[in-house]
């Protein structure tokens, strides 16, 4: 029996909005900094990845902290 590796195709989501994969050889630190410039809060923001068949989908979300 073969062994079948299939590439998974990433999804950026963002506040509901899909957004492109500048690159798929970026690391997702590097995606969510190249995103900042549009979206700053993505600066400090968390990410979390899961898959969905042939898609890896990485979900950038806020972290709500509070001003000292």
């Amino acid at each position: 029996m073969a062994l079948q590796v299939n590439e998974l195709t990433r999804v950026f989501k963002y506040m509901g909005a899909t957004l492109p994969d500048p690159d798929p050889k970026m690391s997702v630190d590097t995606v969510m900094s190249v995103y900042a410039h549009q979206y700053p809060e993505l600066a400090s923001a968390d990410a979390s990845t899961e898959s969905n068949g042939s898609k890896q989908i990485i979900t950038f979300q806020k972290v709500i902290g509070h001003k000292g």
